[in-house]
């Protein structure tokens, strides 16, 4: 009975993110979908409540796949710069498929409360899994980064890969070649200003930066 529950459940996800991709958010309808998957409209909300949980379906679908390709793109590549054009190419590329929509997504997930926000409570697991990308990209560089940097840089750059999601939302360029332009340009610009953390002198302003950081998350 649990297997068939799960199984209802992932036809009708499959289904929205289908509908998503295809006719895009705003006319994808909760009826619609039961239609689509054959099933009550009462069982399409039984496993979701909205379409706002969909989205959070959609969100942790897209970081599992981002983090296989991830790991693929990452095979053989040790600079730190390499690394991170990888994590960050590949994001763009598992998120392609909905870009119709993202201006859509961003309404949903920008308020505070929403279920979707990728700050809340509810987005914990979807966010783990993206820092551990991250956290991955980070530590199999070579040379490796100043251990004092380590533990902080994985959120700091998923911190900065919201950003780069932000900006490919509204890139209307082809194939959102302007977020592919800012990604080669960054992430070198990253690696490099990174390296300078044991310098005697920018080493402290790197202190300062990462105090500054922690302080606010113990306030969160």
């Amino acid at each position: 009975m649990a297997a068939k529950s799960e199984q209802t459940r992932q036809l009708v996800a499959d289904v929205a993110l289908k509908m998503f991709r295809e006719v895009g958010f705003e006319k994808t309808t909760m009826r619609a979908i039961a239609q689509e998957a054959g099933v009550s409209v009462g069982n399409a909300y039984y496993y979701f409540a909205s379409k706002d949980e969909l989205v959070q379906e959609l969100y942790i679908q897209v970081q599992d796949e981002h983090a296989v390709v991830a790991a693929q793109a990452l095979e053989g590549v040790q600079d730190l710069a390499g690394r991170l054009k990888a994590v960050l190419h590949t994001g763009v590329d598992v998120m392609a498929p909905y870009h119709q929509f993202g201006s859509d997504f961003i309404a949903t997930a920008i308020r505070p409360s929403s279920p979707v926000n990728p700050f809340g409570a509810a987005s914990t697991a979807a966010r783990e899994a993206s820092l551990a990308i991250f956290r991955s990209a980070v530590e199999g560089s070579s040379p490796a980064v100043a251990k004092k940097l380590r533990g902080d840089l994985p959120e700091l750059l998923w911190l900065a890969y919201m950003g780069v999601a932000l900006f490919w939302v509204y890139d209307k360029s082809e194939d959102q070649r302007r977020t592919r332009k800012l990604i080669d340009g960054a992430a070198p610009l990253v690696a490099r200003g990174l390296s300078l953390a044991k310098i005697p002198g920018v080493s402290k302003v790197f202190d300062d930066v990462l105090g500054l950081v922690r302080s606010v998350k113990e306030e969160s």
